[in-house]
């Protein structure tokens, strides 16, 4: 991403997270840890994290396609990781501002917006499956892993 468009994504970080938290509010908390209030301190770290890896040369960046917000909602087994939610209104606030950023860049040139919008989408969505997949690992409502028909067979047999 242009480094110009970075450094005005930066300019705008209170309006980003003014909107992020906005956002968080406006959805329905599923768990404690979905809190508005808990997932609002995220917002600065994730602002960091972002902008950090945007400001890395491309060669750094994945070249794969940035899984959806959806995919990462069904690698969740229990569906009540907060990160969702927060990555997902993040996502959205940091588009905004980009889209605001581009539009005040005279003449713009197709290919460089949609780059930088493909960018923000893969930096974002590499930062929240990190997240979500650590948050996962740690999670109390996990499936049990399915018994092996071996050793279903044993322990009905002690009986």
């Amino acid at each position: 991403m242009r480094e110009c468009w970075v450094r005005a994504i930066s300019t705008r970080r209170q309006l980003i997270r003014e909107r992020w938290e906005g956002l968080l509010r406006a959805e329905r908390a599923n768990s404690p840890l979905a809190n508005p209030d808990a997932l609002a301190h995220l917002i600065e770290w994730t602002l960091d994290e972002v902008l950090k890896e945007l400001r890395k040369p491309r060669a750094h960046h994945k070249t794969a396609p940035a899984p959806s917000m959806g995919s990462l909602r069904a690698d969740c087994q229990c569906g009540r990781n907060p990160y969702f939610i927060h990555f997902m209104a993040g996502e959205q606030a940091m588009l905004e501002a980009l889209v605001h950023v581009q539009a005040e860049a005279t003449p713009l040139d197709p290919e460089h917006r949609d780059e930088a919008v493909a960018e923000l989408y893969a930096v974002t969505r590499q930062i929240a499956k990190r997240e979500v997949d650590a948050f996962c690992s740690l999670c109390q409502h996990r499936a049990a892993l399915p018994v092996a028909p071996a050793a279903a067979a044993s322990t009905t047999a002690v009986r």
